[in-house]
């Protein structure tokens, strides 16, 4: 959830209706904005927020942690240790501390980490049961268990090490707190385009041109409520797999003592995230998870910030900077990382790198947000500065003069609440999801499938300035502790998972040109609608509404001349004529055979009623799969394949879909060339879809590469794996598992040859 929830932006909207203020509507000064909505939040605003709220309680809870024991204790029953743990670690975060219930969880939980070989990690746990009260008739076996730990470590199991016998050595991450700008790429200024990102020397695609490390960045929350409302089932959200601070994975997680939701991989990150913000979320907890994820970020870099730095840079914006109007030419001018800017700017034409300057100089865009949305966001952020001044002030937001006055509120920290609704506001433009693909954890299944699923919601200082194109030339990736399995081999050593030293947590975004670039030629990252995945329409819909700008990039220039936009809208969409397989060409409500001595019409009502019977039976399909029901599946997969082929040609994303789980369902049954040959035709429609220089065609390929290696079928492995390596690299961190992957069967393969 990016924005407050349902029920509390009816409730501001209504607000708003009543008032509808003209003054407020004229103001465009955000100190004034904020203020002004300070002065508006009466009791009645606090009340119905804590009501609200109320439905996110992060309390804790004895009663759901015994609930989450026990169904950590069914899945240890079937052998799901991975998923025993995850819930003894819920059922850890909600118990009270010091009980018998919190000691009866981490005593689970360390039987489970005992299956995994984690042993360090399972002595952790037995000693937190110790400590937590664990009945004393039950400690033999707790005791029997801390000696079987302590026999492993002295003797560590062959089982924590890679198994393959041609090993990559786990790549070198770069630590260092900083962001880098390729040599040979600058940042430029011009009236027309603001800053924006230069290439002054040719790149070749897959070359590194920014590497950014995120100012802050906040986990993202499930879009459910509390614990009590959420649906029974072995899934797990991104808040129960991932370290609120350093988004590691792992499952052995150190709780918030006071909060049920916050949850780390070690005492190192738990104790730097108390003092770096939790200190003061934690108490507004319910209320941050209410506001939505931008408000909660917003938050974040205004206590990152610290008023010292605030009321430096709101003074230097006032005192030293150029104005747009400055510049005589509208030549791109280049700028120079800690450049002076001239007088009279708002420091959004100079370039500052990644520091706080970077962020605070990111536009707002106060005017084009409706006199509603800013009343919403003026009102959102008023009411949770309200909340926080039921705590003691943040530690950074407490001047000298004011030391001697201990938590008291002097009237002047309101700029904290004022710097968070800037950035609220500039969020809305230059938030930055962090991706990553996870493997779906399926039981029995041979063959994982995997998806990217946002991890965290950041704001990077220079990547922000990358101005946008539906046909982009850049590709992102991220690295961070997000990226590495807890139980994979280069996460684990001697029975221990590593965890990244909390002062060197953050998350690095790593742009790649995934074309060849030219020397002058300007690098374009894509906000999110690309033109391989929408139509021009929705995209420059979508632009407008979040991004305030009409989008006239090549490639909406290209889909709207006029006899581009002609042949698309005659085009066949992936459908073919049921009689003679000719292409049906679209007019208006309904598709026509391209062929004209054919003639077969079909209305396009009767085209979306077949392709959500389709859609229908592939989900029930996978549904099938999902439960072991293998045979089923495959038979309703047949079916919906034969349908398929009547009235789709190959390239439809449809067929894709179905090929790509026939093929999947193959390959849990061990018949790896069947479900090779399956998909091959699943790779058709990838690269007809997304391209073929498409991160999507290039993990297609890698699972062809898969089911070649698994079938022993050396010579179609070894085609396929250097076409995904290629593709993998434009769009990926070297240190990707699938390239490491490929490596390895590339290594394995020639030895055997």
């Amino acid at each position: 959830m990016d924005m407050p929830c349902p029920e509390w932006v009816r409730h501001v909207e209504q607000k708003w209706t009543e008032m509808r203020s003209e003054s407020f509507s004229l103001l465009t000064d955000i100190d004034a904005i904020f203020n002004h909505g300070l002065s508006l939040i009466g009791p009645e605003d606090l009340d119905t927020f804590s009501r609200i709220s109320e439905k996110y309680s992060v309390k804790k809870s004895p009663e759901r942690a015994s609930e989450f024991r026990q169904q950590g204790n069914l899945s240890f029953k079937v052998k799901d240790y991975t998923a025993a743990a995850l819930y003894y670690s819920k059922g850890v975060c909600h118990a009270d501390k010091n009980t018998e219930e919190l000691s009866l969880c981490y005593a689970n939980r360390s039987a489970a980490l005992f299956y995994h070989g984690l042993y360090r990690e399972c002595l952790e746990d037995i000693q937190c049961s110790f400590e937590a009260g664990y009945p004393s008739h039950l400690q033999d076996k707790l005791r029997t268990r801390e000696a079987a730990c302590l026999n492993k470590l002295r003797k560590p199991e062959k089982s924590n090490t890679p198994t393959t016998n041609h090993q990559t050595p786990p790549c070198q991450k770069n630590t260092n707190s900083t962001t880098c700008v390729s040599h040979g790429v600058s940042v430029y200024f011009s009236p027309e385009k603001g800053r924006h990102i230069l290439a002054t020397e040719n790149k070749p695609a897959g070359e590194v041109v920014l590497e950014d490390e995120a100012f802050c960045y906040v986990l993202i929350p499930s879009n459910k409520l509390n614990t009590k409302t959420k649906k029974e089932g072995k899934a797990f959200d991104t808040e129960d797999r991932h370290c609120h601070h350093c988004l590691s994975q792992s499952l052995s997680f150190v709780p918030c003592p006071n909060c049920s939701y916050a949850q780390y991989c070690g005492e190192s990150c738990r104790k730097d995230a108390w003092e770096r913000w939790h200190q003061w979320e934690c108490p507004i907890g319910a209320d941050l998870l209410a506001i939505g994820i931008l408000g909660h970020l917003a938050l974040r870099v205004a206590l990152k910030a610290g008023q010292n730095e605030v009321q430096r840079v709101k003074k230097s914006s006032q005192e030293d900077h150029v104005s747009c109007s400055s510049y005589k030419s509208d030549s791109p001018v280049q700028l120079s990382l800690g450049g002076h800017c001239r007088e009279g700017s708002d420091h959004t034409d100079c370039y500052h790198g990644n520091s706080y300057m970077g962020i605070y100089s990111l536009l707002p865009h106060v005017a084009q947000h409706s006199p509603g949305s800013r009343f919403l966001l003026a009102i959102t952020m008023a009411t949770l500065y309200r909340r926080l001044q039921g705590g003691p002030p943040p530690d950074m937001w407490v001047s000298c003069k004011d030391e001697g006055v201990s938590g008291i509120w002097q009237p002047e920290m309101s700029m904290l609440g004022a710097t968070a609704l800037r950035h609220m506001m500039q969020l809305r433009c230059n938030a930055q999801a962090v991706t990553a693909v996870r493997v779906k954890e399926e039981s029995g299944m041979a063959v994982q499938s995997s998806s990217e699923i946002r991890i965290a919601t950041a704001i990077f200082p220079v990547l922000s300035l990358f101005n946008h194109s539906c046909s982009p030339n850049t590709s992102i990736s991220f690295t961070g502790g997000f990226q590495t399995d807890p139980l994979s081999q280069f996460g684990c050593s001697e029975g221990h998972i590593h965890h990244p030293e909390s002062s060197h947590c953050g998350v690095t975004v790593t742009v790649r040109a995934s074309k060849d670039l030219t020397a002058g030629q300007e690098i374009l990252h894509c906000y999110g609608p690309h033109c391989n995945r929408m139509e021009v329409k929705e995209r420059q819909r979508l632009l407008l509404e979040q991004y305030f700008f009409h989008c006239n990039c090549q490639a909406c220039q290209s889909d709207l001349s006029e006899g581009s936009q002609n042949a698309k809208e005659n085009a066949s969409p992936g459908l073919k004529c049921v009689k003679c397989e000719k292409p049906l060409q679209s007019r208006m409500d309904r598709y026509m055979c391209s062929l004209p001595s054919c003639g077969h019409q079909i209305t396009s009502a009767d085209v979306q009623n077949r392709l959500q019977g389709l859609q229908c039976l592939l989900d029930e399909a996978i549904h099938l799969m999902e439960g072991d029901r293998l045979d089923k599946a495959l038979k309703i997969l047949k079916s919906a394949s034969s349908q398929a082929n009547s009235i789709l040609t190959e390239t439809h994303p449809l067929q894709g879909e179905l090929a790509d789980a026939t093929a999947r369902a193959y390959a849990t049954t061990g018949k790896w060339s069947l479900a090779a040959s399956h998909l091959e035709r699943s790779i058709v429609a990838i690269q007809a879809q997304f391209g073929e220089d498409s991160v999507e065609l290039g993990r297609q390929l890698f699972k062809s590469a898969q089911l070649h290696f698994n079938a022993g079928d050396c010579g179609a492995a070894l085609s396929v794996i250097p076409r995904a390596h290629r593709l993998l690299s434009l769009h990926c961190d070297p240190c990707c598992e699938e390239l490491q992957e490929l490596h390895e069967m590339e290594s394995c393969l020639q030895g055997l040859l």
